[in-house]
């Protein structure tokens, strides 16, 4: 009866730290959300944000995906990496009143919204099983520590899901939050280098590329990593508890022969 429960517990171990494991990928990626790979980006200076967004409709897919920038950020470079199978449009807006810069830079037009379109026959599929990442190159940015991305989600069937909510004081998550990306602080001496491909034009259509769709297998290949670590502890667990039993038995048997 003993060893029946060890393995019994060895096994459960085991399912539950896989199980656990494989959910947890799923459940970091139900919200749209700003990631950041690589170096922070920093007050003053740009930075490389991915926005990620997967599809949660059953029956319908993602085709048309919208980021807010805020006004008073006074974000005056925007640019979009392109995504194939995609079309992205940066638009700019007049301030209503000047917004000065760290450097003291008097800003009067700023980047507001980026949009990214599906073209016929692209989309992020139907189902859960899907998601896609949309990179931004963004800058000069805000002297804040944190900046909201609030987005909107589109799918083919018409259904709109604002990402908008700020977290509660009480720190707990809302339904729809906001996509949020912390900053560093201003590095000493200057705020923050332009981006490398500060030579492209704001609004950028599809191109060849692969980028996104690397980043999307080694996200998911993490997950079940992470699930294959939890079933091989578990695993381990139930061959200890068999040599165990085993060792046991052998001494027993030896103690009946004298």
């Amino acid at each position: 009866m003993a060893t029946n429960r060890a393995i019994k517990r060895a096994g459960f171990v085991a399912a539950t730290v896989g199980v656990t494991g494989l959910l947890g990928a799923g459940i970091a990626s139900a919200h749209v959300t700003a990631n950041v790979y690589g170096t922070q980006p920093s007050k003053g200076g740009y930075g490389a944000i991915f926005l990620r967004v997967p599809n949660e409709e059953p029956d319908a897919g993602t085709t048309k995906v919208e980021v807010t920038l805020k006004p008073e950020y006074a974000i005056s470079s925007g640019r979009a990496k392109p995504v194939p199978g995609w079309t992205a449009q940066v638009t700019k807006e007049k301030l209503p009143a000047p917004v000065k810069t760290a450097k003291g830079t008097e800003i009067t037009e700023a980047v507001t919204k980026i949009t990214w379109t599906a073209q016929p026959g692209t989309k992020i599929a139907a189902g859960s099983g899907e998601f896609q990442e949309f990179e931004i190159s963004v800058g000069a940015l805000p002297d804040l520590d944190q900046i909201e991305l609030p987005a909107a989600q589109t799918y083919e069937n018409g259904k709109v899901v604002n990402w908008n909510e700020p977290a509660p004081p009480n720190g707990e998550e809302p339904e729809h939050p906001a996509p949020t990306v912390k900053l560093a602080a201003a590095e000493s001496g200057h705020h923050g280098a332009a981006p490398a491909d500060a030579s492209h034009s704001d609004t950028e259509a599809a191109a060849p590329a692969g980028s996104t769709d690397n980043t999307a297998r080694w996200l998911g290949g993490a997950g079940l990593v992470v699930g294959a670590l939890g079933l091989g502890f578990g695993a381990g667990a139930t061959i200890r508890a068999r040599k165990t039993v085993t060792n046991a038995k052998a001494g027993e048997t030896g103690a009946s022969s004298e």
